[in-house]
């Protein structure tokens, strides 16, 4: 095994070779004997251990058992106590999302500190089969099939092409010892069960099914690396990027067959989990969307839409001089003229003394109406929105120029003819938007 590994290493892994890792160990088998093989190979690395104190004098013997390794083979130890059960609490998540959360966190901040690129895992091919099973039993596209990565940006796991019984057989050869978490065994985690009840009956009924697995999932990646690049080429050529919001065409979205499976695949990665109603969007009605934690998706007139979610907003911002320059919520100049001139949407001259000059720029709200310039009569904003096909996120963005209640310019696209320079008119303002 230790020729195995040294090869793996080599081929791929050479990044191990050449800096200074950090090693995640528990105390169990796999991370033991990791340690050893690095050491074995003359690796440079440290180790990290994070004690949970989830199992009283348990946790406590895992954290001295792994400080005592540490200093027999002289390497650096790092050992964080956590108060997990109180972050369970605050944060209102699961036992293992807790210590997933902790763990990597104070991984990250180790790595930061010490200068350290890479952090190494323990993880081996039974734990890629016990991760396969799960996924699939919760349902998954072919993502959530191809096992976990053996590396990433960050993190690199070199041990995937081991089983257990070759770690057991190599740990036992070498008269290794080692701290055995006595919550392995129980069943209430569906972990567990799939490793002491499910992993056990497929190996008895085909022992070679492991390395069948290994096989089929080298083909899942495989197909994989066929599909991301064809999901790259159809974004390219699908997805118009205008400044923060994404327009998909419906008209190609509906072409595409089948319709949840692509849906799936060109957006999971903007978070959404209700895929149901993404499909539903396709022949949804004008204005329907559907929410991520992140994102969200809008069905308008020809496209659909996506845009971030950004944290609210003020929504009306009061001006207090009635000339100068305002930077919020855009950059807009106000200036007394004798005269009109240059014209444009993005200039606008009132009447000064038709203005409450209690000034404001606001969003629309529900039931605004206003008298559009060179138009008979009032006419609501919605409708003015409408008949100029603004799309939801667009209606949300506008800004709308107001002197008390009344509105004096949908910014950038119409003013009141209530507030529109005449004849009789003796000062004028000018409002320019300047960026």
């Amino acid at each position: 095994m230790l020729n195995q590994f040294k090869y793996h290493i080599a081929i791929n892994f050479p990044h191990l070779l050449e800096n200074k890792f950090l090693i995640a160990c528990s105390g169990g088998i796999d991370s033991v004997v990791l340690i050893h093989l690095c050491k074995l190979n003359k690796m440079d690395f440290s180790i990290a251990h994070c004690n949970f104190q989830l199992r009283g004098t348990e946790s406590d013997m895992d954290a001295f058992f792994v400080e005592d390794l540490a200093r027999k083979i002289g390497k650096k130890i790092y050992i964080k106590d956590f108060d997990t059960v109180g972050y369970i609490n605050t944060n209102k998540v699961s036992l293992q999302m807790a210590a997933r959360e902790l763990r990597y966190s104070w991984f990250e901040e180790l790595m930061q500190i010490n200068k350290i690129k890479t952090l190494v895992t323990a993880h081996q091919a039974d734990d890629n089969l016990e991760t396969f099973i799960i996924n699939l039993s919760r349902g998954t596209g072919i993502k959530g099939l191809m096992g976990i990565p053996a590396k990433t940006s960050n993190i690199s796991r070199p041990l995937l092409i081991f089983s257990k019984g070759q770690i057991m057989q190599f740990a036992e050869m070498k008269n290794i010892s080692w701290r055995e978490d006595q919550s392995n065994s129980e069943t209430r985690y569906l972990r567990n069960k799939i490793r002491n009840g499910v992993i056990p009956k497929l190996k008895e009924l085909h022992p070679g099914f492991l390395g069948n697995f290994e096989s089929t999932l080298s083909n899942l990646q495989g197909s994989a690396a066929l599909l991301k690049n064809y999901l790259a080429e159809l974004k390219q050529n699908l997805f118009q990027q205008q400044d923060d919001i994404i327009r998909i065409p419906l008209n190609s979205l509906l072409k595409l067959e089948p319709a949840k499976v692509y849906m799936y695949e060109l957006f999971y990665e903007y978070g959404f989990k209700e895929w149901n109603d993404v499909v539903g969007l396709l022949s949804a009605s004008s204005g329907k969307e559907v929410r991520s934690n992140t994102y969200r998706l809008i069905k308008d007139r020809e496209y659909l839409l996506l845009q971030p979610i950004y944290p609210s907003i003020i929504e009306k911002f009061v001006i207090d001089a009635i000339t100068g320059t305002i930077t919020e919520p855009l950059h807009m100049k106000i200036d007394e003229v004798k005269a009109m001139g240059e014209t444009s949407n993005r200039i606008l001259y009132v009447d000064k003394e038709t203005l409450n000059l209690k000034l404001s720029i606001r969003k629309w709200e529900k039931g605004d109406y206003f008298y559009p310039f060179g138009m008979n009569g009032r006419k609501k904003v919605s409708k003015f929105y409408k008949d100029e096909k603004l799309d939801l996120i667009s209606k949300e963005k506008q800004w709308l120029l107001c002197s008390g209640d009344d509105i004096v310019w949908v910014i950038g696209r119409r003013g009141d003819d209530r507030f529109k320079v005449t004849t009789k008119t003796k000062n004028i303002l000018k409002f320019t938007i300047t960026e």
